[in-house]
């Protein structure tokens, strides 16, 4: 009888722990994938800090990761295969519109109806503060199937490693990882044909200016930017990264 409570007790220990039937398969096919994009990249895997960023206008989406305290490197670029809407920030529910700004990978869902999915954390404090509904709407997800209304869809091989590696970083640094949702890469020449015909007063012109920070700061430095919403605008407010402040102060 010892023997047979001792067998139940390590059978419902290990079903409690067992993946998700879409999770356990995708594991089974692209961990080794995952640890060869990793591997060729030079990051350690799992990785001390990942960033994932997204484009609407180019509908891409990067995945960068490093060690703790050191610059980011880019591991794979996804194409998006659906994105609905325009450029330009998602404001009420039902408006269709792919969110724009800096948020979390929040949730994950191995039962989706698209294939796997991750849930932005749309909406943070600014959309809240901006919204023109009572009701901004919400469940974003990054996930498969390649179907969206508001959302961002990229084909179904490409979410299973994708999602293992939010999954296994999650799990290693016990923390949601960023995803920056941008209107396009917001260079000089991204933010002159978002500018283009429209007044310099314009509220999508100044909103759009005030994502550019992040943006140039993670193209100069490879560092991940501190973001904040202030409390009183519901603007974004970035800072450099302790890190880069860091490196920064030991150059002078």
């Amino acid at each position: 009888m010892r023997t047979l409570a001792t067998c139940l007790l390590m059978f419902f220990a290990l079903s409690a722990h067992a993946e998700p039937p879409r999770v356990a398969s995708a594991r089974k096919s692209k961990a080794p994938v995952v640890a060869g994009l990793f591997k060729a990249a030079g990051v350690a895997w799992p990785p001390e800090q990942m960033y994932v960023r997204a484009f609407k206008h180019e509908r891409e989406l990067e995945v960068w990761a490093g060690a703790k305290a050191g610059p980011l490197v880019k591991v794979k670029t996804y194409p998006f295969c659906a994105a609905s809407g325009e450029l330009g920030p998602k404001r009420q529910r039902g408006d269709l519109q792919v969110p724009e700004g800096f948020y979390t990978i929040d949730l994950f869902n191995p039962w989706s109806d698209y294939h796997l999915s991750m849930r932005v954390s749309y909406p943070n404090e600014a959309d809240k503060r901006h919204k023109t509904a009572a009701d901004p709407g919400g469940n974003i997800f990054v996930h498969g199937d390649c179907v969206s209304i508001g959302c961002i869809a990229i084909e179904d091989e490409p979410i299973q490693e994708l999602y293992l590696m939010v999954l296994d970083t999650r799990e290693k640094t016990k923390r949601n990882v960023p995803i920056h949702i941008f209107p396009r890469r917001l260079d000089d020449k991204g933010m002159k044909a978002l500018e283009g015909g429209r007044s310099s007063t314009d509220p999508l012109v100044a909103f759009w200016r005030s994502l550019q920070p992040a943006y140039t700061f993670f193209e100069e430095a490879r560092h991940l930017p501190v973001t904040s919403v202030d409390p009183k605008t519901g603007a974004y407010v970035v800072k450099p990264a302790r890190q880069a402040r860091g490196a920064s102060s030991t150059r002078r």
